[in-house]
């Protein structure tokens, strides 16, 4: 069987479906059945039926013929389902009434009533998009007398906003206040020791230390956002919980405090002690250039190595560099230059067989090299 169709029949209310059918020796017929259409006034007490329920709606928006409906129908005089004579056959092999084609068709017909009850109700004469919006019309008539009702006399809301010609008169924001003064030292946060037991697990040492510290970095992040150009530099990134770690221990706690740091931290001690160089060189940029070893790409290391062409003058004896990634080591010395990612230069000094920085960041490595600190 080919796929069949479903169309409106002549003038008359009903909807014909057709199919081409073929006979055993393989002879297609085209064979038709008939089904009426519903009237306005069966379609009404149809729909009617429909909203009156919940469970029949919820089911058809499942795509799903709630059996209930079909005895629901038919006790206000509408019968959903096609019965006996209801389908009136036509077909191409002139029988006279149902033939094994047009038997076969309503055969395969049923199969697909039962998989889309939609089928049904287009073939009685609504199609499904033209069903769910009377039904949602009339779902809406039965809850309007159970919304809460606004009262007769209530004056509709004022609309929010002002006027776009009022807006546009109106005067333009008032200036920015001036900028706070700048803050010449931080300020002393208060003594938290009293009289008083503090709650039980409550380090009052360690909170007077964070306390200053706060303040510290208030005074400093005001003084930078006074400087010139700050609205326009970067925002830095926030820090780890290691080098707030290496921060904190580098503002000098008492002992107390920076040894519950230290066992906090999950690093051994050296390697506290040579973060907490680092950052007393140069925060968080001078952090990074001791923990990374990275490679510099083909740019980087041209400019790298112009710089250090460029450090020793002629008469000058440049020492001899042995290169690994962005480290610079002296031949026979305990020196090294870690060249960052900003380009500039860091001294390093050899101690007790590791790597510790020796100062601060430069944009000569010559005079990186020279420093006291690397130089011994």
């Amino acid at each position: 069987m080919k796929a069949f169709m479903v169309e409106k029949y002549g003038d008359a209310a009903g909807m014909r479906v057709t199919a081409v059918v073929r006979d055993r020796d393989r002879t297609p017929y085209r064979s038709d059945v008939l089904l009426r259409e519903f009237t306005e006034a069966e379609w009404d007490r149809l729909l009617e039926v429909v909203a009156d329920r919940s469970g029949h709606i919820a089911a058809l928006l499942d795509r799903d013929m709630p059996p209930q409906l079909a005895e629901d129908a038919a006790a206000v005089g509408v019968e959903l389902l096609p019965g006996i004579g209801d389908l009136e056959p036509e077909c191409g092999c002139e029988a006279w009434d149902h033939c094994p084609h047009t038997a076969a068709l309503c055969y395969q017909l049923g199969r697909l009533l039962d998989e889309d009850p939609y089928l049904l109700l287009l073939m009685r004469g609504r199609g499904e998009r033209e069903l769910l919006d009377e039904l949602q019309v009339r779902s809406a008539a039965r809850a309007a007398p159970h919304l809460p009702q606004a009262a007769e006399d209530a004056s509709p809301p004022a609309p929010e906003g002002v006027p776009a010609r009022e807006a546009f008169a109106a005067p333009g924001p008032p200036p920015l206040p001036a900028p706070p003064p700048a803050v010449a030292a931080p300020g002393r946060p208060p003594a938290l020791a009293g009289g008083t037991d503090p709650a039980e697990g409550l380090d009052v040492a360690a909170l007077e230390f964070l306390a200053a510290d706060a303040a510290v970095r208030a005074q400093r992040l005001l003084a930078e956002a006074l400087s010139p150009g700050h609205a326009s530099s970067p925002i830095p990134a926030a820090l780890t919980v290691w080098q707030d770690t290496v921060r904190l221990t580098a503002a000098g706690p008492p002992a107390p405090i920076a040894a519950r740091l230290a066992a906090g931290c999950g690093r051994d001690r050296a390697d506290l002690a040579r973060a907490v160089r680092a950052w007393e060189h140069g925060g968080a940029a001078a952090l990074s250039v001791l923990e990374e070893e990275w490679v510099p790409d083909a740019a980087a290391l041209a400019r790298a190595r112009v710089q250090l062409a460029a450090a020793w003058e002629e008469d000058e004896q440049a020492p001899e560099l042995r290169a690994v990634g962005n480290r610079w080591t002296v031949v026979g010395a305990d020196l090294q230059v870690r060249y960052g990612r900003d380009g500039r230069w860091w001294p390093y000094r050899k101690e007790r067989g590791r790597w510790w920085p020796a100062g601060p960041a430069g944009h000569d490595p010559a005079a990186a090299l020279a420093m006291p600190g690397a130089g011994g």
